[in-house]
């Protein structure tokens, strides 16, 4: 059975209409969506509204928590004050956009989801905030992985999609403490690490849609890339007096000035 996962869709209303029809062309049974409805795009209640109309199992992002709890990172998130400034103005903005019943939409998604023997969270599964990297240490890779019970665990938030196996090996710990010094070692079998990537707000360096199509008998992966017109939900991003430098960077697939140094970091704010 074919499933699609998608992530950060951030109100790119135009980006979500194009990777559903790809969806549909590629003949994918089922959708989950691993949050970021808001956050920077113009058109947050149109993307809610249309998950919502599909019932897509949805697990909350970090921007859908900010809208219904309030600003909850870390400066870990903003490593400049400029960077600060725009994260604020966009979450103001969306704020006062968006509507009580998506609002409380927002409010009822899961942290995480399950199906069969795949995991979906949207950052890790100890935070909504926290980077899962191509290149983070093996051994954190694979504790993120166990500890959801699943083999595969699909992720976004860094809206670069990637796929990393990570092979079956020995591991050994040993835990001291005043009453007892133990050794523990356990064999893990392959486990994998699957971004999505991003819909709305891709950051690989191209201006297009990224999502996953995934083959749960085969566990084919396939890194969907699609062309849509970008330029439009460009032009509503200045129309609607967000910051210009929002559609700078969809026309570019760029960002840099959001990502966490530390990929481990988990805020605690």
């Amino acid at each position: 059975m074919k499933i699609a996962v998608i992530s950060c869709i951030h109100g790119n209303y135009e980006a979500l209409d194009a990777v559903l029809l790809d969806i549909d062309q590629q003949k994918a049974e089922k959708i989950f969506c691993v949050g970021d409805l808001v956050g920077y795009g113009p058109h947050p209640n149109a993307v809610i509204s249309q998950i919502r109309s599909l019932d897509i199992p949805t697990c909350v992002g970090c921007w859908d928590e900010d809208i219904v709890e309030g600003l909850n990172a870390c400066d870990c998130s903003y490593p400049s004050l400029l960077a600060e400034k725009r994260g604020l103005q966009a979450h103001e903005w969306t704020n006062q956009e968006v509507h009580p019943e998506n609002r409380e939409f927002l409010a009822n998604l899961p942290y995480s989801l399950q199906w069969k023997n795949l995991a979906f969270v949207h950052g890790s599964p100890h935070s909504n905030h926290e980077y899962l990297l191509p290149e983070i240490d093996a051994f954190t890779a694979l504790e993120r992985v166990l500890s959801t019970g699943a083999d595969t665990l699909f992720c976004g938030h860094t809206h670069v999609p990637y796929v990393r196996t990570l092979n079956t090996g020995n591991i050994q710990a040993t835990v001291d403490s005043q009453t007892i010094s133990q050794e523990i070692s356990f064999t893990s079998p392959v486990k994998r690490i699957i971004n999505v990537g991003s819909v709305g707000e891709p950051r690989h360096g191209r201006p297009n849609a990224t999502y996953v199509i995934y083959d749960d008998e085969t566990q084919a992966v396939s890194l969907r890339e699609v062309t849509y017109n970008y330029q439009k939900t460009c032009a509503a991003i200045i129309e609607k007096g967000l910051p210009k430098i929002f559609a700078w960077r969809l026309s570019q697939g760029l960002e840099f000035a959001e990502k966490a140094d530390d990929p481990t970091h988990v805020c605690t704010r």
